[in-house]
C-alpha cells in the first residue's frame, strides 16, 4: 500500500489557473479585484452579513481581538476565556494584545464546555474565543446564550468550519466575529488565506483599514476612482497591519468554493465508513456530534487508551499510514503552563486523540486498509 497521509489537498487546477490568469493579464494580483469577488461569494454562500479576505486565520483572530479591545477599552491583563485544545495561534493572538488567556475545559465534542465557561467568568472577563474543533460546532448555541447574558464578546475560530451548519444555517449567524481559514490543508484550500466576518457593518469597515496598514483607502479603491480625488491623498488613522489577502489566493478560493459542498459530503462519507468499520472495537471512542448540526468534518478523530496512543501511531507508520494529533494541550507549553491541571478533560483527551487520514483523494479501499490495521493492532493486544 502506498503512503496514506493525514492531509492531501485537492485543487481544481485548470480552473484555478484560468482565474489566476485574469489577474496576470490585467496586472492586478494584490488587494481588490478577485478579493472583492471572493468576499461577495462568501457572503452569498454563508449568509453572514460581512466578509473581509485576509492572508490567514491567525491575522483575522488578531484583528478581531485588536478591534474589540480598541472599541471597548480593554486593559492589559483583561481576560478572554479560551480552549487549551487548539493550534497555538488561537491563544497566541490573545497574548499579542497583552490580554490573559483563561483556559476552560472541553466536553465530549472537544469544544468548550458551557458549564466550564461559566465557572471561569470573572469581573475581568471580556470575551470568549470558541474553537469549532474539526468542524464540530459542539454546544455553540449555549455558549452564545452565556455570552449574551454576561455581556461578553464571542469570537468563533472557525478555521475547521467552512461548510458547517446548525439547524440548516451556516455557522456564525448572530456571532460578534467569525474567522475562517483557507490554509492549504483546510476544506477550502488555497495556499494560505482567511476570512473575517463581523456581525456589524462598522466593524467590517474598520477592519479593512486595520488590515492594510491603517490606511483609510485601499489601492484598488483609489485606482478605481477615476475622475475623483487624487489617489495619493489618503490618511493613516491607525497603526495597522499588512494582513490583507491578495487576488491570487482569492482566485483559487473562488474556484474551490464551488466544490466545497460536494467535498464536505465526501468527507462525511469517509467518516461514516471509518465509524462503520471501527465501531466493533470497544477501546475506540468516537467524538460526539450533536443532532442538529452538519459538520464540515475537517478532522476524523478517535480516542484510544493513552497507554496505546503513541504505540498505535508508530504501528500505523510502519504500515505506511501517517495520522496526526489535534492537538497537544497548550498548557504543556511553557508560556501557558499556568493552566496545567485546570482542564482535566482536555488533558486526558490530549493523551488519547488520533486524527486519522481524511482528504478527498482518499479511497474507500484506503479507508478500509487504515481501519483493518487499527483493528489488527488491538486484536494483537487481546
Amino acid at each position: 500500500m502506498e503512503k496514506i497521509q493525514l492531509f492531501v489537498p485537492t485543487y481544481h487546477i485548470q480552473e484555478c489557473l484560468d482565474e489566476i490568469k485574469e489577474c496576470l493579464e490585467i496586472g492586478w494580483t494584490g488587494l481588490g479585484f478577485k478579493t472583492i469577488r471572493f468576499e461577495e461569494e462568501w457572503v452569498k454562500y454563508t449568509g453572514l452579513p460581512h466578509a473581509h479576505f485576509l492572508n490567514s486565520n491567525t491575522a483575522g483572530l488578531h484583528l478581531a481581538i485588536k478591534l474589540f479591545k480598541e472599541e471597548r477599552n480593554w486593559k492589559a491583563g483583561d481576560e478572554i476565556i479560551t480552549t487549551p485544545i487548539s493550534f497555538v495561534s488561537s491563544n497566541h493572538v490573545i497574548l499579542y494584545e497583552s490580554l490573559s488567556p483563561v483556559f476552560a475545559d472541553i466536553d465530549d465534542t472537544l469544544c468548550l464546555d458551557p458549564v466550564s465557561i461559566e465557572k471561569n467568568i470573572t469581573e475581568k472577563t471580556r470575551a470568549v474565543l470558541y474553537v469549532g474543533m474539526g468542524g464540530n460546532p459542539g454546544r455553540l448555541e449555549q455558549v452564545m446564550e452565556i455570552c449574551k447574558n454576561h455581556g461578553l464578546i464571542l469570537i468563533l475560530d472557525a478555521a475547521h468550519m467552512a461548510g458547517s451548519k446548525i439547524n440548516g444555517q451556516h455557522v456564525g449567524q448572530g456571532i460578534d466575529c467569525v474567522v475562517f481559514s483557507f490554509q492549504a490543508v483546510k476544506n477550502l484550500p488555497t495556499a494560505d488565506a482567511g476570512m473575517i466576518c463581523f456581525d456589524r457593518s462598522d466593524m467590517d469597515k474598520s477592519v479593512r483599514k486595520w488590515s492594510w496598514m491603517g490606511i483609510d483607502k485601499d489601492t484598488f479603491a483609489r485606482m478605481s476612482n477615476v475622475g475623483g480625488t487624487y489617489s495619493w491623498y489618503y490618511d493613516v488613522p491607525h497603526l495597522g497591519f499588512k494582513y490583507h489577502g491578495n487576488s491570487i489566493m482569492a482566485s483559487i478560493g473562488l474556484v474551490q468554493l464551488k466544490y466545497l459542498e460536494a467535498g464536505n459530503e465526501r468527507r462525511r462519507q469517509v467518516c461514516a465508513l471509518y465509524e462503520e468499520r471501527l465501531s466493533s472495537e470497544k477501546r475506540i471512542q468516537f467524538i460526539e456530534q450533536s443532532g442538529n448540526i452538519i459538520s464540515s468534518r475537517h478532522l476524523f478523530q478517535i480516542r484510544v487508551p493513552q497507554t496505546e496512543r503513541d504505540k498505535l501511531m508508530a504501528y500505523l507508520n510502519s504500515k505506511n499510514i501517517f495520522p496526526g494529533v489535534h492537538y497537544r494541550i497548550n498548557t504543556d507549553y511553557k508560556m501557558y503552563g499556568y493552566g496545567q491541571n485546570t482542564c482535566i478533560k482536555a488533558e486526558q483527551a490530549s493523551l488519547e486523540l488520533i486524527s486519522l487520514p481524511l482528504h478527498l483523494r482518499l479511497t474507500d479501499e484506503q479507508v478500509n486498509y487504515v481501519s483493518d490495521q487499527i483493528l489488527e493492532y488491538f486484536r494483537k493486544l487481546s
